[in-house]
């Protein structure tokens, strides 16, 4: 049941994705890739508030599996964000290469710092 629980979280993660990268997309452009910066926050944000549930207040582990693997999974994009700055970088945009790459890891890994410091005061 985990399994196919993780499946259809993982598919609503990635259409989500869809969503939301088309939005940022619409309504701002520009050089750095801000919609692919978004949804890694945003998401990094989500799985620390998940890992916190469970740390500090016993949710289930099938749930953090279930959000955190499935939906965090699709929704979240690794991959994209390397792809996008080895691009930036063959066009020499070095500055959008740069925020792209420490905003991305500095900005995630504190949004999942925060996720995790809000669940564990509640």
């Amino acid at each position: 049941m985990t399994l196919m629980l993780t499946i259809i979280a993982g598919a609503i993660g990635a259409v989500c994705r869809f969503v939301v990268d088309a939005e940022v997309k619409s309504r701002w452009k520009s050089t750095v890739p801000w919609a692919t910066i978004a949804i890694n926050v945003s998401g990094s944000f989500f799985l620390g508030g998940l890992a916190g549930a469970a740390l500090f207040h016993g949710a289930a582990p099938g749930w953090q599996t279930v959000l955190g693997t499935g939906f965090c999974g699709g929704y979240t994009t690794f991959s994209t964000a390397s792809f996008e700055s080895v691009r930036l970088i063959q066009q020499r945009a070095h500055l959008a290469a740069a925020v792209n790459i420490l905003g991305t890891l500095g900005a995630s890994v504190a949004a999942c710092a925060l996720g995790l410091l809000l669940t564990s005061a509640l």
